[in-house]
């Protein structure tokens, strides 16, 4: 047997004397997973790599001089602005999630349980889509008509005798900034909840109403602890892009409001890249323990 086994790991003789060899098992496996590597490594590990060297740069008005200081990580986390600008995206971020969380799990529970067609569910899941074949930014500036001192929303409730003068927080406030975004981000909030649902077996109800348990009984009980996967990755969605977001922030509030992102853009556009950089390094650590929270909590490995 032993020598079975190493004819098999080294190589065998065929018919005409020919020594052949034969991979393990293992060894295919690293040789079909070498091209997903080397992207993933040139696209996505060397960027970051190479933001993270760069965060140690040193810089002036003239340009960046390659060096190895701590003066970008000192600045960004013995501010207090940073401090401040990092709650502001957090409560951005908690109230976007909390929205976009009950809104996709009641649209998403209604597709997957309320229509019968699979045809119709579609369908309707498409309609969903369809404003996401313009780009963020038409969808954000359409709330400033319908949002503004004379847009649709006051105009038609001063007609209505409800107020006597414009609100004037509809719109440059954090209230059109979270509008917006949840605007924005519900979708991916849905998508992966409709995903679940629609795994779920129906047998599970008819067993739950047999054992006597209520509608409601049967939605806590049965259906959110089984929705919790997509519930996870529509959370991890949503907590990415609402933590890198910055475009929203800034046209939504009209200025008078920050976000990390934010700051960093602005940085940028004052060419202090390390600076940036080392606000993007401290980012991306912030998501990473978010999102390692998420997933010891909830486990996605059956949704992926």
């Amino acid at each position: 047997m032993a020598i079975i086994a190493a004819e098999t790991e080294e190589g065998s003789h065929d018919a005409h004397g020919r020594r052949s060899f034969h991979l393990s098992p293992s060894t295919i496996s690293y040789l079909q997973a070498t091209p997903l590597i080397a992207i993933l490594g040139f696209f996505f590990l060397l960027p970051i790599a190479m933001i993270a060297v760069v965060s140690f740069w040193d810089y002036d008005f003239a340009g960046l001089y390659p060096d190895f200081l701590t003066m970008n990580y000192t600045d960004t986390l013995g501010s207090w602005v940073t401090w401040k600008t990092y709650l502001n995206t957090l409560k951005f971020t908690a109230i976007v999630w909390a929205l976009t969380l009950v809104i996709g799990f009641w649209v998403a529970y209604f597709l997957a349980f309320h229509i019968r067609k699979t045809s119709t569910q579609m369908i309707l899941f498409l309609i969903c889509t369809v404003p996401f074949m313009t780009s963020n930014i038409i969808r954000m500036i359409s709330w400033i008509p319908v949002l503004g001192r004379n847009g649709l929303v006051n105009s038609a409730l001063i007609k209505m005798g409800i107020i006597p003068q414009p609100i004037e927080w509809l719109l440059y406030s954090d209230f059109a900034v979270v509008l917006a975004m949840v605007h924005l981000y519900t979708l991916f909030m849905v998508t992966p909840i409709f995903n679940t649902l629609m795994r779920i077996d129906r047998s599970l109800f008819e067993a739950a109403r047999d054992a006597g348990a209520s509608g409601w009984q049967v939605l806590w009980n049965v259906v959110i602890p089984l929705a919790k996967p997509g519930m996870a990755i529509g959370t991890i969605f949503v907590v990415t892009l609402v933590m890198a977001d910055f475009s929203t922030v800034q046209v939504m509030s009209g200025g008078q409001s920050a976000s990390v992102a934010l700051m960093m853009k602005n940085q940028m556009s004052l060419l202090q890249y390390p600076a940036a950089a080392a606000n993007a390094v401290v980012l991306l650590a912030v998501v990473l323990l978010m999102v390692a929270a998420i997933l010891r909590v909830v486990d996605i490995r059956k949704e992926l």
